[in-house]
């Protein structure tokens, strides 16, 4: 389990009380007490958290995605690049299953559906090995969501495996700097339609270890407050 030099987080609202956007922030700004000013953004980057903000399924903006797009590629950005913005963007939905799968396995093991806690057989076990063993991305990601992998791991080898590769898809392309990606990440789980603490915390942490400055990450936060609601998609 990697080990956190981090600063403790502020006490989250109680739970039925709203996880406002002044909430996150509030973390963001207890994990950047220590972090170096660093630079603004480019205007590439900042771009393609634009886009990224705009493309997201808690907003879907087309029409705004699509001046982003063309502004990136008019900065001089590759449709690869851009591509991996989009990949990247579209792997939200797995919070879906981050915070539905630990509940679904829990009620399934009460039923004995599935066994409580049991050894992974074979075919698990060999997919633990490829895709979490000694990887320290995953590990991070079990331990701001805990349980989950376990879990899915259980209920669907099949899901499991999908998710893995899915998400790995933009990290193995590779267009894109990393640390541009976890500021990606982190702004799109920071926008007014999704507020996604775990997320955030777990992209904000990565950010700030590949380099990513204390302006750097708040102009992210600032352009994914400033993202458009979601008005439907004709």
């Amino acid at each position: 389990m990697i080990e956190s030099d981090d600063p403790p987080d502020p006490a989250p609202p109680p739970i039925g009380k709203e996880l406002t956007l002044a909430d996150l922030y509030a973390v963001a700004d207890a994990h950047l007490r220590e972090v170096d000013d660093g630079e603004p953004l480019d205007p590439l980057t900042r771009t393609f958290i634009e886009l990224a903000v705009r493309s997201s399924v808690t907003t879907l903006d087309v029409e705004g995605a699509k001046r982003h797009m063309q502004t990136a590629l008019d900065l001089g950005a590759t449709a690869d690049q851009v591509h991996e913005v989009l990949m990247l963007v579209s792997g939200l939905g797995v919070h879906t299953l981050f915070e539905t799968t630990g509940h679904l396995y829990a009620l399934a093991s009460e039923r004995q559906q599935v066994p409580a806690d049991s050894v992974l057989d074979t075919d698990r076990h060999r997919l633990w090995e490829r895709f979490v063993e000694n990887d320290p991305y995953r590990q991070r990601l079990e331990d701001e969501i805990p349980g989950f992998l376990h879990a899915l791991i259980r209920i669907s080898p099949q899901a499991f495996a999908a998710f893995c590769e899915y998400c790995a898809v933009p990290w193995q392309t590779k267009n894109l700097r990393a640390v541009t990606k976890e500021l990606i990440a982190l702004a799109v789980d920071a926008t007014p339609h999704h507020r996604y603490l775990p997320g955030l915390k777990l992209h904000l942490r990565n950010a700030i270890e590949l380099g990513a400055g204390r302006k750097g990450i708040r102009e992210a936060l600032q352009i994914a407050a400033h993202s458009p609601p979601h008005r439907g998609v004709r």
